[in-house]
């Protein structure tokens, strides 16, 4: 008698993972196998503050002026903020292969003319966040996949919103950035647009349930850091000695 596959839960930026030139199936099976949550993994909160901050600048500065921040207005983006999203209800079943996608984009938009989706990055945009493109560009996809499939508006537009920090600054700048309680810091936003791609999230789909359904985890791409780190840590608990790096 066949199995039915097993439920995976996998989030947007998970799934994104495998967009990225280097994407290792075998790393990806052994953090799907774990849940996507692997040891040591380190994630500063101040990140998480700092889009959180973000956010309510954006949503305070509706709600006082009745427009949005000048730098996303300019750029073309307008319309209310969405509040209230949460990873519970904003998810997708997709059926074909049995993945509950996730993932709560940091801000939707709804506008007269659908909605912008966008994701906030606290960094400078550099070539290492080029790098990155083709994950956040997945990213973004699968949120305005989740969006259309829950019966919101059409999505219009994506977009990466950088927070860059200005920390090139002189004598001159002291007396509006710092005062006895502490000292503020400035951010420049960059708008990177990212194309409304639909047909990129089903192949990736298929993949990601492929991978996971294999009962023995697939090769690992060639050079693939984090398999040698993986390989070098069974040896430390079989041998139990230091092993160089």
């Amino acid at each position: 008698m066949k199995m039915n596959p097993s439920p995976l839960r996998i989030s947007a930026k998970h799934l994104g993972s495998l967009a990225l030139p280097d994407a290792c199936p075998r790393c990806f099976w052994l953090q799907a196998k774990m849940n996507f949550k692997t040891p040591y993994a380190v994630f500063p909160g101040i990140f998480s503050s700092i889009d959180s901050y973000s956010k309510k600048i954006t949503h305070l500065t509706r709600n006082r002026s009745g427009h949005l921040p000048a730098w996303l207005e300019n750029d073309g983006i307008s319309g209310d903020p969405i509040s209230g999203l949460h990873h519970s209800t904003f998810q997708s079943i997709e059926s074909d292969f049995r993945i509950l996608l996730t993932g709560v984009p940091d801000e939707i938009i709804r506008s007269r003319v659908g909605l912008f989706i966008l994701d906030y990055k606290t960094s400078r945009h550099t070539d290492g966040q080029d790098a990155l493109k083709p994950m956040y560009e997945l990213q973004l996809n699968a949120y305005a996949r989740i969006a259309e499939k829950l019966g919101m508006e059409k999505v219009k537009r994506l977009a990466l919103i950088y927070y860059e920090p200005i920390t090139d600054i002189g004598p001159d700048d002291i007396p509006a950035l710092a005062n006895d309680d502490g000292f503020a810091m400035r951010f420049h936003p960059q708008i990177v647009p990212v194309e409304l791609q639909p047909e990129i999230i089903p192949p990736l789909l298929k993949q990601a349930r492929e991978i996971f359904d294999s009962p023995n985890p697939p090769l690992a791409r060639d050079d693939c850091k984090n398999c040698e780190l993986v390989e070098r840590m069974a040896t430390v608990l079989q041998s139990g000695r230091r092993v160089d790096i």
